[in-house]
């Protein structure tokens, strides 16, 4: 199998990164698969970023399988994180829109056109590929779930994987979220850790 991680993190002392992205890699790399590691902190983003941007897709369909890692900040992923779904996951290469409205361009049913607009499907390039995501939040889950309908897991499921790697009820079960990761004690922590740590073996065990 072949496996692609993407790491959000700033700081390489952070949980997100000390903790579960080297979970994650260890575990991949004690199964013996390949792995490939897209760092996005650790990699030059200034402009023009054609070349980083390129060899990211290139690493994006040579994978199999893929982890996404990334803390939560304002409602949204970091904003690296955020740039590699903008430049990377783009129509053309990751999916495409498929038209369901043939009516625009037919003189006859041109008014009904103009009345309901032109509506789309995405198509997804990347349907083949399995994901994960484990994200982590300063917040505590009752107000983000409730108050904030878990809007974070929600948007980047429906609003992003679903465009680029097709519906499929995975998508919700394969992204995990880590709840008050700064205000935790150390042995809750290391009970985040053997979630993951669990979800590594399970995936590689299914592919030996």
């Amino acid at each position: 199998m072949k496996n692609l991680i993407v790491v959000g993190h700033p700081d390489t002392k952070s949980f997100c990164y000390n903790g579960i992205f080297k979970t994650v890699k260890d575990g991949i790399k004690d199964s013996g698969q390949d792995l490939e590691i897209i760092d996005l902190y650790r990699d030059s983003f200034t402009r023009p970023r054609d070349k980083v941007i390129n060899k990211y897709k290139e690493l994006v369909k040579w994978s199999e399988r893929i982890y996404i890692i990334s803390p939560v900040w304002w409602f949204r992923l970091t904003p690296r994180t955020e740039i590699f779904f903008d430049e990377v996951f783009t129509p053309g290469f990751a999916y495409e829109f498929i038209n369901v409205t043939n009516v625009i361009g037919t003189p006859k049913w041109k008014w009904l056109a103009e009345i309901i607009g032109v509506y789309a499907y995405p198509k997804s390039y990347f349907n083949n590929k399995k994901i994960r995501t484990y994200i982590t939040h300063g917040a505590p889950a009752l107000p983000v779930k409730t108050l904030y309908v878990n809007s974070v897991k929600l948007r980047l499921v429906m609003g992003v994987y679903t465009f680029v790697f097709g519906w499929r009820l995975s998508l919700f079960t394969k992204t995990k979220q880590f709840w008050s990761v700064p205000f935790v004690s150390e042995k809750k922590r290391k009970k985040y850790l053997k979630v993951v740590e669990k979800d590594i073996k399970r995936d590689t065990k299914k592919t030996k």
